[in-house]
């Protein structure tokens, strides 16, 4: 038995001695033992009273005097108070280093409560998004005013980040993301991407300005080629062939420059998607029947089209997203191979599903397939012209549609690239159409 109980025990020891005596004199040992246990009963009173005067001081000095099993709960609280003291000044200590390292950093950091309430932020809110000490407590939304905004936080998906000009100054750009953390609560981070963007701008601007510049001497080119190659006066073959060569080139180089300008107006923000319906299956219909025309030593191409559905939304960039996809599969499939078109309705929407009996392309290419210029060596599969540009022609016209390119693979089993569109972009009757697009699509 441990020291307080067997204090505690002595006192009780003591005091029923004291009652059979008192019984003894009184002549009554049921008065004595009620005394005995108010006195008992008292002594408990006394020292809880001064446990809990003790705490209401809130001072974390040394405990009250006691004794007994009452000694051991006042040294057992006063320890338990001091480490939860140390772990207090510990944790504030963490707060602190947190506190200056966040507001060290140059990106924008809010805490944003439940209700998405300003809790706290740094020094670089107050010069991004004009945020100052009083605005503590506001939301977030009554201070960033921006539709774009506005949407994302609604959504609630925190996978994406939104793009808005700083509250201060128009020509500074902020990429806005959102973390979730502990329970209702968030980070809000807001970046300087303003330098970022005027990069990308000129990039894009410098790319659709060579390309421009690049059509004119290489139609020019291209005319005198065909005009040399096709003389009446009769020319050596060994020039010929030099001719002939010079006029591949050039048309693959006319090529290049066709799918650079292509990407450079789906990557401008000006270019907006204009919204009609797309006649799907008779645009699939189409693209098989040309691909079976470029060339007698090909695959068999079978088109399956499980439903009838249609799609609203830009019908020269749907086309050029689709026969990207099929002529690479054809281009890239043996001639006793096959390829299978199907369009389909997988219950989420509608999907195109292009699959081949290829090579196949090895794990570690595929992430990065959508990268203008990346190809990808496939044994078997030499000098077929490609550009580089296809699937980013592709990507990039599926994302104005907000569906998704997936891409399955595996060497030596062949690939499947298919197009995921959401539902609201699909139609399924004449009366869907008006619906869909007072949808705001």
């Amino acid at each position: 038995m441990s020291s307080p109980w067997r204090s505690e025990f002595s006192f009780i020891f003591l005091a029923l001695l004291v009652g059979a005596f008192l019984g003894k004199v009184l002549n009554s040992f049921v008065i004595a033992l009620w005394f005995c246990l108010l006195a008992y009963l008292a002594r408990h009173l006394f020292y809880a009273n001064r446990l809990l005067v003790w705490l209401h001081s809130g001072r974390s000095g040394q405990p009250p005097q006691g004794d007994g099993v009452w000694e051991e709960i006042y040294y057992l609280i006063f320890r338990l108070r001091r480490r939860n003291k140390r772990r207090k000044k510990q944790l504030i200590r963490m707060l602190e280093r947190f506190r200056t390292a966040t507001a060290a950093l140059p990106d924008a950091t809010v805490v944003l409560g439940p209700r998405d309430e300003i809790d706290w932020f740094n020094e670089a809110a107050e010069r991004l998004l004009g945020l100052r000490r009083g605005d503590i407590g506001q939301q977030i939304g009554n201070l960033l005013r921006y539709p774009k905004f506005s949407h994302y936080m609604q959504n609630a998906d925190y996978r994406s980040t939104v793009s808005i000009p700083s509250p201060l100054a128009d020509n500074i750009q902020l990429e806005i993301r959102i973390v979730p953390y502990g329970e209702d609560l968030r980070l809000l981070v807001a970046q300087d991407v303003t330098q970022l963007r005027f990069m990308e701008r000129v990039r894009s601007d410098f790319v659709a300005n060579v390309s421009h510049e690049l059509r004119t001497p290489l139609t020019v080119l291209k005319g005198y080629l065909e005009t040399l190659s096709n003389a009446d006066k009769p020319m050596s073959e060994s020039y010929l062939k030099v001719f002939r060569r010079m006029e591949e080139q050039t048309i693959r180089m006319e090529s290049l420059v066709d799918g650079l300008l292509s990407l450079t107006r789906l990557e401008s923000a000006a270019h907006q998607v204009v919204q009609k319906r797309v006649d799907v299956p008779a645009m699939l219909k189409n693209i098989c029947n040309e691909a079976e025309l470029l060339t007698e030593e090909r695959p068999t191409i079978e088109l399956v089209l499980e439903t009838d559905a249609d799609l609203l939304g830009a019908e020269q960039e749907l086309h050029s997203a689709f026969s990207n996809l099929i002529l690479n599969a054809v281009k890239y499939t043996p001639p006793a191979g096959r390829v299978v078109v199907r369009w389909r309705d997988d219950g989420k929407g509608t999907r195109l599903d292009v699959e081949d009996t290829g090579p196949g392309i090895a794990q570690h290419h595929i992430p990065r397939l959508t990268e203008r210029f990346y190809r990808v060596a496939v044994d078997g599969c030499k000098n077929k012209g490609g550009s580089g540009l296809g699937l980013a022609i592709v990507k990039h016209a599926l994302s104005r549609h907000g569906a998704e390119l997936k891409i399955m693979s595996a060497l030596g089993r062949g690939s499947c690239f298919s197009c995921c569109f959401p539902e609201e972009r699909v139609v399924r009757g004449a009366s869907q159409v008006d619906a869909k697009l007072a949808q705001g699509l």
